[in-house]
């Protein structure tokens, strides 16, 4: 009778809520101030109800279903995903329960701040903002109370980009009770998926639930696994970088003793730079594993700056030699020349004639090309098998020796 008598009245009163302590963060209760008709016994009744249940020797069990409804802002550069979920908990808190005979009333509904309710933060939380400030709390006649949390989160994820942009991350999210103990209280969650829309660049492909064991704090985890559809990443990224690579290749076919040829080269060159210097913007570098594409588009721009440099290269020593050649036959020399090879004169020779052979600057120009040809295919394929096998594993962060609320290691 008296749970009954205590459950109508704070019905009818309808007691206030106060805002949460640490904005978005977690739930304060704050200080009732009892009515004067509430006696000496119904107060400390009232006190009781905000404690936590016992449960003789076992931890009270609260069953926790997250329904993830969106995900969206994944920012790779500050290694944060924003989230939008919504918590259903529930619990047989026997204290509260009365006899249907008596009143008939199968649920009252509470303010959260009137009974005892679990009060959860988020660790990697870098804001929370709670959509119902002032949540209410549903209780059945058996005792059994429904409280359902609504919230929008900020969070850190540890981003996996060594395959971006085919990249796969798993962000955790860890809710504490703090004001607990694990002899007390003990979460048992399932997640659900409710997200509907996909068009994003990252989609969530999987949800995992667990209760990290060996703690000291009651804790429930729920991991979201991302993947990059990378249809943006792939044409803003890799069509470019593999287009200007190709352009350089054909370059080559370029006569040396064309004055364009050295043009050509060091426009490629200036444009891979500016597209390299934006890339490095683009992505994140303070990661233990740095994407394979920071890797791979620096081994171009190698290529394209030694293929460069061996153009202006052999196009100066065949200049050189050019004047050189021009500058030092005689007059005699000449036509003693013209007696040892006698021949038509090349203006009168057939078309399709070569009429002089190759330098040695044109002929290493032409080995060059060929070997400059196999080595970026190789590349390529070494490259696509470095992708297929490579892993990488992060660096434990220095936390991980003794994470908050878990037991430290000896």
């Amino acid at each position: 009778m008296m749970a009954l008598w205590l459950l109508l009245h704070l019905t009818s009163l309808g007691l206030g809520i106060t805002q949460p302590s640490v904005p978005g963060r977690s739930f304060r209760r704050p200080a009732v101030a009892w009515p004067s008709l509430f006696n000496l016994n119904l107060s400390q009744e009232v006190e009781e109800t905000i404690q936590i249940p016992n449960n003789s020797s076992a931890p009270l069990l609260v069953a926790v279903q997250v329904f993830v409804s969106n995900v969206f802002n994944v920012d790779i550069l500050r290694y944060t995903v924003s989230s939008m979920l919504l918590l259903q908990l529930s619990w047989l808190d026997t204290r509260l329960a009365w006899n249907a005979s008596v009143n008939p009333r199968h649920a009252v509904t509470l303010p959260w701040d009137s009974l005892w309710t679990p009060r959860l933060t988020i660790l990697e939380a870098l804001w929370v903002d709670w959509k119902d400030e002032s949540p209410q709390a549903r209780v059945h006649q058996d005792g059994l109370v429904e409280l359902t949390l609504a919230l929008t989160t900020e969070t850190n994820c540890n981003f996996d980009l060594l395959h971006f942009p085919r990249d796969h991350s798993h962000c955790s999210l860890s809710f504490y009770a703090l004001s607990n103990n694990v002899t007390e209280l003990e979460f048992q969650v399932q997640a659900v998926n409710e997200i509907v829309s996909v068009k994003r660049e990252y989609v969530v492909y999987d949800l995992t639930t667990q209760v990290p064991p060996w703690q000291l704090v009651p804790c429930f985890q729920l991991t979201l696994s991302l993947k990059n559809t990378a249809l943006k990443s792939i044409i803003a990224l890799l069509v470019p970088a593999e287009a200007l690579l190709l352009a350089d290749v054909c370059g080559g076919l370029l006569p040396l003793r064309a004055t364009e040829r050295i043009a050509y080269k060091v426009t490629l060159l200036l444009g891979y730079l500016v597209f390299h210097s934006s890339l490095v913007q683009a992505l994140p570098s303070s990661s233990s594993c740095n994407p394979l594409l920071i890797y791979f588009f620096t081994i171009l721009l190698l290529l394209l700056f030694l293929s460069t440099t061996e153009t202006v290269l052999l196009a100066g020593l065949l200049a050189r030699g050019t004047l050189g050649a021009k500058s030092s036959p005689s007059p005699a020399s000449r036509e003693q020349r013209d007696h040892e090879n006698p021949g038509p004169n090349p203006e009168e020779a057939p078309r399709g004639i070569k009429r002089s052979r190759r330098s040695w600057p044109e002929t290493a120009d032409h080995i060059f090309f060929l070997l400059y040809v196999a080595g970026v295919v190789c590349s390529q394929f070494i490259f696509a098998g470095v992708w297929v096998w490579a892993a990488c594993k992060s660096d434990p962060a220095p936390g991980e020796a003794a994470p908050h609320g878990r037991q430290p290691r000896p």
